[in-house]
């Protein structure tokens, strides 16, 4: 098959990498430049280096709509487009110009968590299981008909470093293992189920804020959401940020006003959270690592050194 593939990032360096030790010949990659945003920081292997390498074609794009850009595609002569980290939305005069249509590769379980952020959102909705979806584009977002589905097992202390090497570790297998049924001449792909889909924003400084209201739990979810080098769950002590870096579910519970700073237990210190915490039948969110606003270090038990006050969701509260 003559495969074009559009993606970025370590996510599209991977898929590429594997297209290029398969029986299939990539004849061309579009991929987007360097982008400044803090998600686009982390897992940034690139894409065109990695084109250039082997010898293939590489055009740099922010969106893939242009008349140049569509020109270059029909002159490459594709029988199937491959998109992997594609940031921007893809056209119909693109995704079906090939023989085969466009094959999408998205790191989550479709219909569930199509659009951005996909590991994050799962993790602080305490899902226990993720994984990665090969599926035929269509003009909706993440909801073209499935191609091939795998699935990894999410622990419930695991984070999103590392359901990122786990699904990462998919994504070449998937991506050829799917092209090579497509290249059987198989049209008759189950399509998703619409009336399970949900569909999610790229994440902003402000979705890392944590709420003392929330349970405990999903505390805990969303500092195992934004592990280094993620922008970390934070809040706010004697009016100053702190990073919470590790965090866990208490022993015992623990009664009071949410963000209490309240007792020392096992590896850090029990913060009473819930929105009935009033009740004292909630467990606390025990911090065990926190990062200081300047940028220090510290175990919870070195930075808390007395109980008492609370951490709040802004630097009035």
């Amino acid at each position: 098959m003559r495969v074009v593939m559009l993606g970025a990032m370590t996510w599209g360096h991977r898929t590429l990498q594997a297209l290029l030790e398969s029986e299939h010949e990539v004849v061309l990659v579009v991929t987007h430049p360097p982008a400044e945003g803090a998600y686009e920081q982390i897992w940034s292997d690139s894409v065109a280096e990695l084109a250039t390498s082997a010898g293939v074609p590489v055009i740099e794009r922010n969106r893939p709509d242009d008349a140049e850009l569509l020109q270059q595609l029909k002159e490459a002569d594709p029988d199937l487009i491959v998109a992997s980290n594609w940031r921007t939305l893809i056209p119909p005069a693109v995704f079906e110009l090939p023989r085969y249509g466009t094959l999408n590769v998205h790191d989550a379980l479709l219909p569930r968590y199509a659009g951005f952020a996909p590991l994050n959102w799962a993790i602080i909705n305490g899902e226990t299981e993720v994984g990665v979806t090969a599926h035929m584009m269509n003009a909706e977002l993440d909801a073209g008909d499935i191609v091939l589905q795998r699935s990894v097992p999410v622990g419930p202390a695991d984070t999103t470093v590392d359901l990122f090497h786990a699904t990462l570790a998919l994504f070449g297998p998937i991506t050829v293992d799917a092209i090579d049924l497509i290249a059987t001449g198989r049209t008759d792909w189950p399509p998703q189920d619409r009336s399970k889909a949900t569909f999610f924003h790229k994440r902003a400084d402000i979705d890392n804020r944590i709420d003392w209201t929330w349970p405990a739990q999903s505390v805990v979810n969303l500092v195992r959401a934004q592990p280094d080098p993620y922008p970390n769950a934070y809040t706010f002590h004697k009016g100053k940020r702190l990073s919470i870096l590790k965090a866990s579910l208490s022993t015992a519970r623990y009664g009071g006003t949410p963000g209490r700073i309240f007792f020392r237990e096992g590896p850090g210190v029990a913060i009473v959270a819930g929105a009935d915490a009033r009740t004292g039948e909630n467990p606390a969110v025990v911090i065990e690592r926190v990062r200081t606003e300047d940028g220090q270090e510290l175990a919870a038990l070195d930075y808390f050194t007395t109980m008492g006050g609370y951490l709040t969701s802004s630097p009035t509260s």
